[in-house]
């Protein structure tokens, strides 16, 4: 056999070889662009940024998006107060008392304060959101609503306060800054750019300097399903349906901040 023709042959099983490897190369290439296997999930960016963790160089939440005026949870802030088994009405004193504070909600519910890093961007960008006209709460320091009042209990019935405060629902994204690339990757986001997962709540107060909210007289019916466990209840913090959301059996009265003389 001539070493031309040997020579020939070996040409191309080589060339051969080069086809088939070419694709396996470019599969291997493509799992490795859709795969960054170091990169951070949102998850250990958020759980980082609540640590402070010193893999970060910077943490801070970008706001996308606002609603003023919001009203928080609908809370009881005063002791039952018991007019059972009366056929007339009754006037009963009433200890009010309740307390706000800027609070963080991340995507998956959990409500906390945060970080160094984070937790300076929260007040940062609350003053972006602090105006004339809208006075807020930006740091995580309570403010507290406090007074004695005396109300009219219907007939055979229990009397509470009902009580929602007023706050700017400010939504946005964590971005994340780490000290060391992660997959030729530093700047991470949770749970991703652009997103209005994250809510921060920031407490609008009055000029006073006490919150600013809906505070409205909760009666009961006696003996009905939402007198059940309310009646010697001493629970002050309590969810609870909102204003005038309670039921034929709930009859609720608002009573305008201006009216209350501590505040």
């Amino acid at each position: 056999m001539s070493r031309s023709r040997v020579h020939g042959r070996r040409s191309r099983r080589k060339r051969l070889a080069l086809m088939v490897a070419a694709p396996a190369v470019a599969v291997a290439a493509g799992v490795t662009l859709l795969n960054p296997a170091g990169a951070a999930t949102p998850s250990e960016v958020t759980a980082d940024c609540r640590a402070d963790s010193d893999k970060l160089t910077d943490c801070r939440f970008v706001d996308v998006q606002f609603k003023r005026d919001s009203l928080g949870p609908n809370e009881r802030v005063s002791p039952v107060s018991d007019n059972c088994g009366n056929a007339s009405t009754t006037t009963k004193s009433f200890s009010v008392s309740a307390s706000v504070t800027r609070t963080i909600q991340l995507e998956e519910g959990f409500v906390a304060d945060s970080g160094i890093k984070l937790g300076n961007s929260f007040f940062e960008i609350g003053a972006k959101f602090q105006t004339k006209e809208v006075n807020i709460t930006r740091d995580d320091k309570k403010t507290t609503l406090a007074f004695e009042r005396s109300d009219t209990v219907q007939a055979d019935s229990i009397g509470f306060f009902m009580w929602s405060h007023k706050r700017t629902d400010v939504s946005g994204f964590i971005k994340a800054t780490y000290k060391e690339p992660q997959d030729g990757q530093t700047v991470f986001f949770s749970p991703s750019e652009g997103a209005t997962s994250i809510h921060v709540f920031y407490p609008q107060i009055l000029n006073n300097g006490t919150p600013d909210g809906r505070l409205w007289l909760r009666n009961v019916k006696c003996g009905t399903p939402e007198a059940s466990g309310l009646k010697n209840s001493t629970l002050a913090l309590r969810s609870e349906p909102g204003f005038g959301e309670g039921g034929e059996n709930v009859t609720d009265l608002e009573i305008p901040l201006s009216e209350v003389p501590a505040l």
